[in-house]
């Protein structure tokens, strides 16, 4: 933990010049933009088996033609297929998993008073008049919703809510592309994937709470995460008007 501190400290301090007093708050977004650099090629080899999963489509129809009357059946011919073609169903979710992580270093350094021996005094910095190591409740209690501190959080949930919209409608035109049950069909005989798909599009709109409960910190990663997240899907699967990466609500 202390490592990662002197890591967010450090590059505060490159920062400051451009930023002052919320240099803190920028190495945060700058550490997140460096976070999904690192994730990027394992969002890449999730877009080419989205593709790789669309050209079994012909196939697919074939074998629920042939199996149409036994689901059991269909679904272990699916799923044999898949492992036949080294084709996951599920592989989208790998992006989502490696950058739990991170989120979750962010979080815990700015909800701990201490670190080392030594006090945290990174809770004490801010972006613009809210402290990182705070809550959008802390801010409610200083000046209510459109107090100073409050404003941060109205312009974060502002950014968030327009990046859940843009998410939810790209996520219901691709379910309606992808046919019955809004999933490919390899996933669709996944078990429980069909309840994931009727709330996918709304998951999105749950960034909004996360943001409102975690330390402004670790709300930062998520909103620069979704918002990175939303431009990388609309790039990777413009060509894809069907697909709908698993795990597209985890931290983007």
């Amino acid at each position: 933990m202390s490592a990662f501190a002197g890591l967010v400290e450090g590059l505060a301090e490159f920062l400051e010049p451009v930023f002052s007093g919320s240099a803190t708050a920028a190495s945060i977004v700058l550490f997140t933009a460096f976070v999904r650099l690192l994730v990027h090629p394992l969002s890449r080899a999730s877009a080419r088996g989205q593709r790789a999963r669309a050209a079994l489509q012909p196939r697919i129809a074939e074998l629920r033609e042939k199996h149409g009357k036994n689901p059991e059946k269909l679904q272990k011919a699916v799923l044999e297929l898949h492992a036949a073609e080294k084709v996951s169903p599920l592989s989208g979710c790998l992006p989502s998993l490696f950058q739990l992580p991170a989120f979750f270093l962010l979080y815990h350094l700015f909800s701990n008073a201490r670190i080392g021996d030594g006090a945290n005094s990174l809770l004490a910095h801010q972006l613009l008049a809210a402290p990182l190591g705070e809550r959008w409740t802390d801010a409610l209690h200083e000046g209510g919703v459109f107090g100073a501190q409050g404003l941060v959080y109205v312009g974060l949930f502002v950014v968030v809510a327009l990046v859940a919209t843009f998410n939810f409608r790209r996520t219901k035109r691709a379910m309606a592309a992808a046919g019955p049950g809004g999933a490919p069909d390899g996933a669709q005989q996944v078990p429980g994937v069909g309840g994931v798909m009727k709330v996918m599009p709304f998951m999105s709109f749950f960034t909004l709470l996360t943001v409102a409960f975690v330390p402004l910190a670790a709300a930062l990663y998520v909103v620069t995460s979704t918002t990175w997240s939303a431009v990388e899907r609309a790039v990777l699967y413009r060509d894809m008007p069907g697909a709908v990466p698993a795990g597209a609500a985890a931290l983007g």
